[in-house]
């Protein structure tokens, strides 16, 4: 998947069937939907694949236990179903993962074992694993630093967990692998109309180079999440909102404080919601918060409360309380939930998690919003039926349940870092077979590599530092203070690859250092 031969594509042909904006997990599951349908496709991205919220989940492939709580089993049972086929597609990347609930009180035994047990009824022969009661010494041999007092057992439970930035660039290489264009750093700057009002298209603008290109299509897909408004507006400036993002936070920490391979699952913190303890490439990633914002950005930022609420809520389950010297990283992605159709609606608890999708009243422009990673699949089939129907095109029937991704390979060994790229992996060793110094790590303590960097520039349209050491391997998500030492060394290697000079590398290094700097606490 090579950039130069994408934009070379885009000068050859301008006219298409869909035009995806957006390059999260909705606009390449869209990408990749249409292109196996034989429909010609192309895809744009204003910055890199996953740059924003998709690359910043809590990495859980799941039904949502806390919406069967309140109710919302329709939601519940397609997740559930969506996180099985995920599961099977894309086998190297989504593995089954065990939940742990410790229980303090005699009656969250039988109530958790009740509810999980519905739990894995609704997934059918979807399923990850059942879930059971444990004693107390079960408890204490999955995590060992849970707290002991008053514990009286718990409940073990099955979901997913995955790498999300990772799957974004699978779900990338498969689109193109289907026919389809993909490019990053590729902004649309206006919808292109007919006379008559009818979008046909649209201006875009490579950020890297400043070309511009006109494109038509017969149908455009706004798939670009929290920012779905601001593409409706450039056609429709009175509309009102359709996303009212909600701020998630998520602290790294050190694998100590689970002392396990399994996750932990808080049912309840004093806000009602969940809270996730979870392994991660060898650390643990702890979250999540549900801060309303009135404003979406792309680099949002952890408030002070975000993060004392995560620290807190996990001291009060865990022997050795994390503190904020503690912390690798923290992060912060924004849902793009669903705006309530009440104009007074402002709580997020108010606001829905199930896909919405609208249709343009002034012609062939869709916009899809809400959800989450698990249903991208199933989001994407609905958009990509409503442009078809809309436009008139003429095309297969979806087939994406049972679509083999890019790289698939199933029994990955997990040890290490390489088994997020499945069968590609063969190449990065062939590049370190071909030479050595390939091998170098980016830092000690970390497993990346120079050929991980190669791969990623030549193969995966990483373009920046940034790109390289956020979503293609995730040392920034990781170990923020680690990334920062290695950002030179990876400057260098892709100045090598590329043909950039000092200026570039030193301009680069800069920029990545200000950035990491807010995955920090200090």
């Amino acid at each position: 998947m090579k950039r130069e031969t994408q934009i070379k594509r885009i000068k050859e042909k301008n006219h298409y069937d869909i035009l995806v904006i957006g390059g999260g997990a909705t606009g390449l599951g869209i990408a990749v939907d249409a292109a196996t349908r034989g429909l010609s496709v192309l895809l744009v991205e204003q910055y890199d694949f996953a740059k924003a919220t998709s690359s910043r989940s809590t990495k859980l492939v799941h039904g949502g236990v806390r919406y069967l709580a309140q109710g919302d089993v329709e939601l519940v049972v397609h997740a559930l179903h969506e996180r099985g086929r995920m599961k099977r597609n894309v086998p190297h990347l989504v593995k089954d993962m065990r939940f742990i609930i410790g229980n303090y009180r005699w009656w969250e035994k039988p109530f958790y074992s009740i509810g999980l047990t519905l739990y894995d009824m609704l997934a059918g022969g979807l399923g990850l694993g059942r879930s059971l009661p444990l004693s107390r010494k079960k408890v204490m041999r999955e995590i060992p630093t849970l707290k002991q007092d008053n514990l009286r057992g718990g409940v073990v439970y099955h979901d997913g967990q995955f790498d999300d930035a990772r799957m974004a660039i699978t779900l990338a290489m498969t689109a193109v692998d289907e026919g389809a264009v993909c490019i990053n750093y590729m902004k649309a700057e206006r919808l292109q109309k007919k006379g008559n009002g009818e979008i046909c298209g649209a201006l875009l603008t490579d950020q890297l180079t400043h070309e511009t290109y006109a494109v038509e299509a017969e149908a455009v897909i706004n798939a670009t999440g929290v920012f779905v408004d601001e593409i409706i507006k450039m056609i429709a400036p009175e509309a009102r909102k359709k996303v009212r993002p909600s701020q998630g936070v998520h602290l790294v920490v050190d694998s100590k404080f689970l002392g396990g391979d399994s996750a932990l699952m808080i049912p309840k913190t004093k806000d009602g919601r969940v809270l996730f303890g979870v392994p991660w490439h060898g650390k643990v990633v702890l979250g999540t918060t549900d801060t309303p914002l009135t404003e979406a950005s792309t680099e949002p930022k952890a408030l002070d409360e975000e993060i004392d609420f995560i620290l807190e809520q996990a001291g009060e389950y865990l022997e050795a309380k994390p503190t904020r010297k503690d912390v690798l990283s923290v992060y912060a992605g924004l849902r793009p939930l669903a705006a309530s159709d009440k104009p007074d609606a402002q709580k997020t608890k108010e606001i829905s998690r199930s896909h919405k999708i609208y249709k343009s009243p002034c012609g062939r422009l869709i916009t899809i919003t809400g959800g989450k990673w698990t249903t991208y699949r199933e989001m994407a089939e609905d958009a990509v039926n409503m442009a078809v129907r809309n436009a008139k095109l003429s095309c297969k029937p979806c087939n994406t349940k049972h679509l083999k991704q890019h790289g698939y390979l199933e029994d990955a060994d997990r040890n290490g870092w390489d088994y997020v790229y499945g069968s590609d992996v063969e190449y990065i060793r062939r590049l370190i077979r071909e030479d050595a110094s390939h091998a170098e790590k980016l830092h000690g303590e970390y497993p990346f590599t120079k050929a991980h960097v190669i791969w990623a520039v030549r193969e995966e349209m990483a373009i920046t530092i940034e790109d390289v050491l956020a979503r293609r391997v995730r040392l920034l998500f990781l170990d923020a203070r680690a990334a920062m030492e290695a950002a030179p060394k990876v400057a260098a290697i892709m100045a090598a690859e590329t043909g950039k000079n000092e200026d570039w590398i030193e301009a680069q290094v800069a920029e990545f250092s200000h950035l990491a700097n807010d995955y920090v606490l200090t």
